[in-house]
């Protein structure tokens, strides 16, 4: 009998669809005491303040039709079964001061405790937010269960997206009135950027509560880039390093943009690599808590 692959794909769809119904409404029945009551919901952990994302579901990636995409952003479908806490802020030179000392490098594009921090590389990063847990865990405002790291990919898009599908959590435009960019979006050209990271909170926040989603500094996240982006239930690919790079080597994923990028560069489906051993003046991170 012949196979219709028309027919195969619907059907794959279809158990997908149901697959991730599935767990999503096992998790929204299985609440924690300590997820959030709705979305953007404030809670600070370990002396950072923190908003909640919920579980749900997105479009991960960029349609063809949004002005200046790249070719890894082709769309996929997502379903994140468990909320997460997100870091309201970046991380600043002073909460990076508070758990590891002094910073690895003199701050050369902007400066001050309300400052996000730069210089850093994931392994920086990542040693944070063991300092992080552990603080919080101690202090109470943790629960064992949970842990603070760096957020997944596609943890980092559903909550700069924050229930939105345009460009950029504002809309299909971006301005300088609404981040700390390089240039407007799309098409922007004069180019009036501050030179330099600035105050975490300077700009508005996306619906979330959620500060400098686009621009300012890129933030590192926890996955291996692929240039396929990852679908499904939870996708989470801190295990598998992907594609090599030209010399070799492998990288990590940043998103977000920053204040020396074009307004192409910050829009919330954008990507870029960077190995994780390495750090730069126009990289940092944000953290998220999680359940274990």
């Amino acid at each position: 009998m012949a196979i219709n692959p028309d027919r195969t794909a619907s059907l794959a769809a279809l158990f997908l669809a149901g697959s991730a119904a599935f767990w999503l409404l096992r998790a929204q029945t299985s609440s924690d005491p300590f997820d959030g009551t709705r979305p953007g919901a404030a809670r600070e952990i370990g002396g950072l303040r923190f908003c909640w994302a919920p579980p749900g579901s997105f479009r991960m990636g960029s349609p063809p039709e949004e002005p200046e995409r790249r070719e890894d952003e082709e769309p996929v479908e997502v379903t994140l079964t468990r909320g997460f806490w997100m870091g309201k802020y970046e991380i600043t030179q002073g909460e990076w001061s508070m758990l590891m000392g002094a910073l690895r490098r003199e701050p050369d594009k902007g400066r001050g405790p309300d400052v996000p921090v730069y210089w850093v590389s994931w392994m920086d990063a990542n040693e944070f937010c063991r300092r992080l847990t552990a603080r919080a865990q101690a202090s109470g405002t943790l629960p064992e269960s949970w842990e603070v790291r760096l957020p997944t990919e596609a943890q980092w898009e559903y909550a700069c997206r924050a229930g939105t599908s345009a460009a950029t959590s504002f809309g299909a435009r971006l301005n300088r009135t609404q981040a700390n960019i390089g240039t407007p979006y799309p098409g922007g050209s004069a180019r009036k950027s501050e030179g330099a990271s600035v105050k975490v909170g300077s700009y508005p926040a996306n619906s979330w509560g959620l500060h400098d989603m686009h621009g300012n500094v890129w933030e590192w996240c926890r996955d291996w880039y692929h240039r396929r982006l990852p679908g499904g239930a939870d996708p989470d690919l801190s295990a598998n390093p992907g594609e090599r790079n030209r010399d070799g080597t492998y990288s990590r994923i940043r998103r977000g943009g920053a204040w020396i990028e074009d307004g192409w560069a910050n829009r919330s489906a954008m990507r870029l690599r960077f190995e994780q051993e390495r750090s730069s003046d126009h990289i940092g991170f944000r953290v998220a808590a999680v359940r274990r």
